[in-house]
């Protein structure tokens, strides 16, 4: 608490000793007053903020002449060198239309005109997030040339680049003030639910595309790097409050609310501070798809139906062998029934009643971060500074995987130590994450089934119950098997807990506060990553070209105790490293700029890469205006935590990591169910492992061909099965090639990009099949003896003795992607501004040399983005409209495969500033049309939102 106080008191308590005063008034070329444009001493932390006359008043403690630098957004940033105080300042700004010219920092780790960047690069600055009609500059990033949206829930989204797009996507890499604000546990980004605050942005650049020859392994498909204002540069208190609602067909109208605010001061001119708090809360989209996962067409009154946002269902076996296992025990008999009734069950897979996700969630999104950082220049300016930066975030969440999860109460937080100054950084940070109360919504339907009634109990009413309602002519289901698995099912769930009531939350409370499958539901994690950076510019040592080294550290403590990876004993420590190297040289009058760059990567488990870059940039015309590049680099993506370590049970499947040691780690014991006779002699139940996984299993594409055929034509059903000859996953590699032209013609900025990427080792999951006991082969002999182990896997197979599992592999088959986008910007009267880009993008993968693998491509093959707007519209009165189309595609992920349809959303805001009260008042909406989208298959759809904000600046 004193620390906390002492931290407020230095907002509150600072003292000012100004000796000198300047005055004056900004203008535009129209003679109107450019309002908040700032005001600062050249090497000082003092500014001031023009008034809503354009009029300010600057105060300094230093002596004439002294020079101010005066910048707003959308003008070009001017400085002046003050004389005397006799020296009224009438200062006119020129607008900075193009946006080409603005400076960027992470194509090339150096700051460079977009223009100039080697590479395809996007940009979001702070008038840009003023502009934006989504509730959320995040969200907004939407609307950027080259980005993919994949929305989980409300607060949940993950942004994605060329291709091969997941919610959880671990070839996208997302930088936060220089640190990976990745899941320690999961390797993806949680969106932006520990991240930046609006009102503390400072930009936004994105990198589509390979950038692995700088940033490393996990910059496979492309980075996103938000920076947050300096507290030198940035003072005062800035807030916010946002009040809206959404609206959806299945949720209805729910209120949303936002606020936050940003406290930021410098002292003198050697230390300053800022702290951030936001807090975001409304109801999640409900996911209401209750399609069935597999089948198409097939709905609830199918016996083994299994909805896609359905849980418990999963749960299923097959009817008739249930009945022969109550024969054998005596349970058939005690139920009044004679053994030949047990002939009229279907051969066929039953499922028990699940429930809706709806039942198993609250829907509650919410988002609290918070981050505090301490400034210090030992030198009075910016060619060194120590940074100290700490980040909290923490809320509720849907994210999807292989199942739906409701991370509930989850924790997040980052530490920074950074040491930079002009040509230099060196940066170490941790972040940690606790897993809260969340639960896996599958595993919660499942056992609070368990909690009623037990899986033998349920099925064995349901066969028990079918086959004397079918079989007896004195029934009134004899004959009407339709009607008798309608009984059935109804007496099964005799006793079934019913949401909202007692029993259902005290069954439901009980099992998401169990982390053990058997039972509960609850998601155990506590793992940290220690991460350090360093790197080094020569430019003012070296002359004849700018050249820069650097390198990275990395160790994960991974600790799910057990429940996701197989860290039940102790926490999994592993490491990786990469340095690299870069040299930037013009030639011919500066018109030609080579870029040159390599990188080693080393991971513990894995062999080093080398990741190379090599581009070049021309600028051709008279003015330089019309600039050509071209570039080739290569990157690669080490297997994940997940890829290697994961031991996560899903239901209906187990998710095994392919690290060596991995494969003995995990192991479970199942019970052997019916009578197996001379084909099994190893008692009641089986130990599984891993080893089972990846040595002995059938690929399940080929066990479901078996299944379907077998009752009819055992002989060639065998034939069909084949062994999965799986090897451990590896690190998968791309080659990257790409074109771009940029221009500002006619006031017009004009950027066309063009990209072939080669993918080799793409990894992906392949499901398998693994029997109990026998001996996987390819086409076993079905007509060998029962002492034949290929013999003894065909009655494992039919006789339910298997257990499927979700393997880490790579495809040996090459995958290719290509792809352009055109962007057009222009002023097209006064200052009316439109804006139109365009993306096509197409993947090449010979389905028929791999048919179990899925390349998990998830990305339209069009889609078109408008905006239009005006922020001058009258005085201190603007609107933007922004508009957005994609062709549908085929969407597929470990959870559901299918299509998702094509998509138009308007968004639109008007905002009126009050410069009096120094705010800006905005009124926004998102989906103006209503019409509900998805963007991921299995997550809610997305409706409405619209929303009133007051910002208030200093």
């Amino acid at each position: 608490m004193k620390a906390c106080l002492f931290f407020l008191s230095m907002f509150i308590c600072s003292i000012s000793f100004a000796q000198n005063t300047v005055e004056g008034s900004i203008v535009e070329k129209n003679n109107l007053p450019v309002v908040g444009a700032n005001v600062k001493v050249v090497g000082e932390t003092t500014v001031t903020i023009a008034d809503s006359e354009g009029k300010f008043l600057l105060k300094t403690s230093l002596n004439f002449p002294f020079e101010i630098e005066v910048s707003s957004i959308g003008f070009v940033t001017k400085k002046i060198m003050v004389t005397s105080k006799k020296q009224l300042m009438g200062i006119v700004l020129k607008e900075e239309q193009n946006v080409l010219d603005e400076i960027v920092v992470s194509a090339s780790r150096t700051p460079e005109r977009v223009f100039e960047s080697p590479v395809t690069i996007e940009r979001m600055g702070i008038a840009d997030v003023k502009k934006t009609a989504s509730s959320t500059f995040y969200d907004g990033l939407e609307n950027l040339k080259e980005v993919q949206m994949n929305t989980s829930s409300l607060t949940f989204k993950s942004i994605n680049t060329r291709g091969f797009a997941t919610v959880a996507n671990t070839r996208f890499m997302q930088l936060v003030d220089g640190m990976d604000n990745s899941s320690p546990l999961l390797n993806f980004v949680l969106g932006n639910m520990v991240g930046v605050s609006e009102i503390d942005v400072q930009s936004v650049e994105l990198l589509p595309g390979a950038s692995s020859a700088l940033y490393g392994a996990n910059a496979f498909n492309g980075i996103l790097f938000m920076n947050s204002k300096s507290p030198f540069n940035y003072q005062g208190i800035t807030a916010y409050v946002k009040y809206g609602q959404t609206s959806q067909k299945a949720a209805g109208v729910n209120d949303f609310v936002d606020y936050g605010i940003r406290m930021a001061h410098a002292f003198d001119k050697h230390f300053a501070a800022k702290a951030n708090f936001t807090y975001m809360r409304g109801t999640d989209w409900y996911a209401t798809n209750y399609n069935d996962k597999t089948v198409s067409g097939r709905d609830r009154s199918h016996l083994n139906y299994d909805g896609i946002n359905v849980y418990g269902d999963e749960v299923s076996t097959n009817i008739y062998n249930v009945g022969q296992k109550m024969i054998a025990s005596g349970a058939w008999a005690a139920a009044g029934l004679p053994s030949g009734f047990a002939d009229y069950l279907p051969k066929e897979n039953v499922s028990r009643t699940g429930y809706n996700e709806t039942d198993l969630t609250d829907n509650k999104a919410s988002n609290t971060k918070i981050d505090l950082s301490l400034h210090f220049r030992p030198f009075g300016n910016e060619n060194f500074e120590i940074i100290w930066l700490s980040k909290f975030g923490f809320g509720n969440a849907v994210y999807q995987g292989a199942n739906r999860y409701y991370l509930n109460n989850f924790f997040m937080q980052q530490h920074k130590l950074e040491f930079k100054g002009k040509n230099f950084f060196l940066r170490g940070y941790t972040t940690s994450e606790d897993g809260g109360q969340s639960y896996d919504m599958l595993f919660t339907g499942i056992n609070v089934n368990r909690a009623w009634k037990s899986d033998d109990v349920w099925f064995g009413t349901y066969a028990a119950t079918y086959a004397g309602a079918v079989g007896n002519p004195s029934s009134p289901f004899y004959n009407n098997p339709t009607a008798a698995h309608s009984y059935a099912r109804s007496q099964a769930d005799v006793g079934r807990l019913m949401p909202g009531t007692a029993a259902f939350k005290s069954a439901f409370n009980s099992v998401i506060a169990e982390p053990n499958v058997l039972s509960g539901s609850k998601l155990v994690d506590n793992s940290k990553i220690y991460h350090s950076d360093v790197n080094y510019n020569f430019k003012d040592l070296i002359k004849f070209a700018e050249i820069q080294i650097g390198g990275s550290f990395r160790e994960y403590r991974l600790n799910s105790h057990g429940r996701i990876y197989t860290d039940a004993d102790s926490p999994i420590h592993y490491n990786e490293y990469g340095a690299y190297t870069q040299l930037v040289k013009k030639f011919v009058d500066d018109r030609l700029k080579f870029t040159g760059s390599v990188r080693y990567d080393k991971s513990q488990n894995f062999n080093g890469n080398f990741s190379p870059r090599l581009s070049l940039v021309y600028a051709a015309g008279e003015n330089k205006q019309h600039n050509f590049r071209a570039s080739f680099q290569t990157g690669f993506r080490n297997p994940t935590t997940q890829d290697q370590y994961i031991g996560f049970n899903v239901g209906n499947a187990v998710l095994i990591g392919s690290a060596p040691e991995n494969l003995s780690r995990y192991s479970e014991t199942l019970p052997v169910s019916t009578t197996t006779g001379q084909f099994f002699n190893g008692g009641a139940t089986k130990v599984m492992t891993g080893e089972e996984a990846y040595g002995n299993s059938y690929v399940a594409t080929t066990v479901q061909a078996f299944a379907a055929l077998a009752p009819t034509n055992p002989v060639a059903a065998s034939a069909l099965l084949r062994k999965a000859n799986v090897d451990y996953v590896k690190p998968e590699k791309v080659k990257a090639f790409e074109l771009g032209y940029r221009s500002y013609v006619n006031k017009m900025s004009v950027d066309i990009s063009g990209y072939y990427n080669i993918y080799n080792d793409f990894i992906g999951n392949l499901n398998v099949v693994s029997p109990y006991y026998g001996t996987v082969q390819d086409a076993p002999n079905v007509l060998a003896g029962p002492t034949d182990p290929g013999v003894q896997t065909l009655h494992a197979l039919q006789n339910d003795n298997f257990r499927v599992y979700q393997l880490f592999t790579n495809t040996d088959v090459e995958i290719r992607s290509f792809g352009f986008g055109l962007g057009l910007s222009r002023k097209i009267y006064k200052d009316y501004e439109f804006g139109v880009n365009y993306n096509y993008a197409e993947f090449d993968f010979n389905q028929a040399k791999d048919p179990s693998f899925e390349a998990g491509f998830n990305t339209p093959k069009h889609r078109v983005k408008a905006s239009f707007g005006n922020e001058k519209l009258f005085k201190n009165f603007g609107f933007n409209i922004s508009g957005r189309w994609n062709s549908d595609y085929k969407w597929e992920s470990s959870m559901v495969d299918g299509m998702v349809k094509s998509a138009t959303v308007f968004d639109a805001q008007i905002n009126y500033s009050i410069p009096s009260l120094k705010s800006t008042l905005k009124i926004a909406a998102s989906n103006i049309g209503g019409k509900e989208y998805a963007q991921v298959l299995g997550a809610g759809l997305i409706g409405q939102q619209y929303f009133a904000s007051w910002t208030i600046n200093p």
